[in-house]
């Protein structure tokens, strides 16, 4: 399924997110690389479940079936203050809400999530297709997003 696009004023675009997250169910963790297809989509080179939190986590930023080399990545903790009015944690400032990173000449990413919870990344381009918008004609961003859950270390 294509998301439809919606009008976001304060970025003067459209956005098209395609989000996913991976699970594993009834005992199979099979197929969690796997490749969907969507326009634009990150593919995961670690296991995207069963992380504790301190481990790296990898993917691949893809466009149109290809690697984006050096593409941006957003990442984002859900726990944190500004998403969560029951949040579980304040960031010590607004650059830490939202941290970006790049992905290598491969598009391939890497990342250590600090603390339990969901993590999402959020690789951003612009279409090559426009929308109108009042008379004007918009860009369309186009978002890869992949929302991955970290554990906590639990000991006996």
């Amino acid at each position: 399924m294509e998301p439809k696009p919606y009008w976001e004023a304060a970025e003067d675009c459209f956005i098209i997110h395609y989000t996913k997250t991976v699970v594993a169910a009834f005992g199979d963790d099979e197929g969690w690389d796997k490749e969907l297809g969507l326009k634009t989509e990150i593919i995961p080179l670690s296991k995207p479940f069963g992380l504790y939190a301190g481990n790296v986590f990898q993917g691949i930023i893809k466009l149109n079936g290809k690697a984006v080399p050096y593409a941006q990545i957003e990442v984002e903790y859900y726990e944190v203050e500004y998403y969560n009015e029951n949040q579980k944690a304040k960031a010590p400032s607004d650059y830490m809400i939202v941290q970006t990173i790049k992905a290598d000449q491969n598009g391939v990413f890497t990342y250590s999530a600090p603390v339990a919870g969901w993590w999402g990344f959020a690789a951003l381009n612009i279409s090559d297709n426009k929308m109108m918008h009042k008379n004007d004609e918009k860009d369309i961003e186009l978002g890869a997003v992949l929302w991955v859950k970290f554990e906590k270390w639990q000991e006996n």
